[in-house]
């Protein structure tokens, strides 16, 4: 979502960092570009304003411009106003009450069903007990769709008789989980293809007799602008504590998410990152603002990799590596781990320096390069993936045919193994190699 916008600032900031020292021209002129690039990324014309003006007046201060790092104290500023312009209310998860509430708002499509899931899966994983509710008695379809994600997720799923009202099914939910000893319930509730007075006055209703601890709007950061309108609307009308934004993956303009919070004071609580009930991540503005100025986003990498990786297979690997038996085997599991860690332009950009590669990266995962290595390695027998060595001209041509790609891929993939080994004996050989074990660790 963010791309766009993201390599505008690194090639404009980039330019101000290559200069020794910079005048209040070349501020004036990175601004009006930084202006530019947050205009046409669809954020709020308002917070823009403000934002360019907060940057400018600190950035043209004598003692930034007198300075001979002056590119990079500027680009030190833009991130921390970036910062500022996300870190809006108080972003506190709060779980009050025996059991907690939480209740899910938005209009229909935003992902309230799928992100009440997510959240449930997120609160599972901290030790709770989830129980979740389809409290929307008008789309029979909402309350299947949970019970489906429910059973996925091994997290019970209350859904009252037809014809219940929303306080009925609100009351029979609580009722279930004192029953069912869980600690936290997550109402879904119904929707509307558009913000009108029934719909808020049946929320506001909800919210005041079940006395939630958390009332979260679910906002499409796809529709733009039209996201900042409902928030307002929902927030005028209904006691709203936070966001959850979802379709961040999206390929639409990232402005609504940057100006939301500023517009409607809202805190951003949750960013949905993608389908699956595992992409779900708790918002960090300082975290996002890196990733969009290219400084990368090691504390979400480092936590995506606890959450995914084996400890005892990365133990296992490291003493491969250390004892240089890689294999294509192991090149394969480490494929498949990355892959569960999400798609690999979103885990380019969290590694500092590397932003300006993750679109490539991803291209390449849609061209379908790492599928081909993939159905290369597992059409060889286990012989051949521990030792490549013994692939002659026939092997390789009934791999090629079996795996559906060309003799060159095959060999490609050969050559460039090949000499990721040899590289691997060169770092194990040295001192590095007796680094290995604690650097893995």
């Amino acid at each position: 979502m963010f791309d766009a916008l993201s390599d505008r600032l690194r090639t404009t900031l980039g330019a101000l960092t290559g200069h020794g020292r910079v005048s209040a021209d070349d501020v004036d002129a990175a601004m009006r570009e930084v202006r530019l690039a947050l205009l046409e990324a669809d954020v709020n014309f308002k917070v823009v304003k403000d934002f360019v003006g907060r940057v400018r007046e600190r950035a043209t201060g004598a003692e930034i411009l007198e300075s001979l790092t002056a590119g990079q104290q500027v680009v030190k500023i833009v991130n921390e106003e970036l910062v500022a312009l996300l870190s809006a209310g108080d972003r506190t998860f709060r779980l009050t009450g025996n059991p907690a509430i939480v209740v899910l708002v938005g209009l229909q499509g935003s992902g309230k069903t799928t992100s009440a899931a997510k959240l449930a899966r997120h609160l599972h994983r901290q030790g709770r007990r989830p129980l979740l509710v389809a409290a929307d008695p008008y789309r029979p379809a909402a309350a299947d769709q949970l019970e489906t994600l429910g059973k996925s997720l091994d997290v019970p799923v209350f859904r009252a008789p037809v014809g219940t009202d929303v306080l009925g099914i609100a009351r029979g939910g609580l009722d279930a989980a004192r029953k069912l000893v869980c600690d936290t319930v997550i109402l879904d509730t119904a929707g509307r293809l558009t913000v009108d007075e029934p719909l808020m006055k049946e929320l506001a209703d909800l919210a005041a007799a079940v006395k939630a601890s958390e009332t979260l709007l679910v906002v499409d950061a796809m529709t733009g602008q039209e996201a900042v309108n409902v928030a307002q609307a929902f927030h005028a009308a209904v006691p709203v504590t936070g966001l959850i934004l979802t379709k961040i993956d999206g390929d639409a303009r990232g402005g609504a998410a940057l100006s939301i919070s500023a517009v409607t004071g809202l805190p951003v609580k949750f960013l949905g990152t993608g389908e699956k009930t595992d992409a779900l991540e708790l918002f960090h503005p300082d975290r996002l603002a890196g990733r969009i100025l290219g400084m990368g986003d090691v504390m979400t990498l480092v936590e995506r990799a606890q959450e995914h990786y084996d400890a005892k297979q990365a133990a296992k690997m490291a003493e491969k590596l250390q004892k240089n038996s890689f294999t294509l085997e192991d090149m394969l599991e480490q494929m498949e781990q990355v892959r569960k860690m999400g798609p690999m332009g979103q885990i380019m950009e969290m590694i500092p320096g590397m932003g300006g590669m993750a679109k490539q990266a991803q291209e390449s995962v849609d061209r379908g390069d790492l599928k081909r290595v993939e159905a290369i390695i597992r059409s060889m027998t286990p012989a051949e993936r521990h030792d490549p060595n013994i692939l002659n001209g026939g092997r390789r041509r009934r791999i090629a045919q079996g795996s559906g790609t060309r003799l060159q891929d095959v060999n490609q993939l050969v050559k460039q193994f090949g000499e990721l080994q040899k590289m691997m004996k060169q770092m194990t050989g040295g001192r590095l190699g007796r680094r290995l074990p604690g650097m893995f660790g």
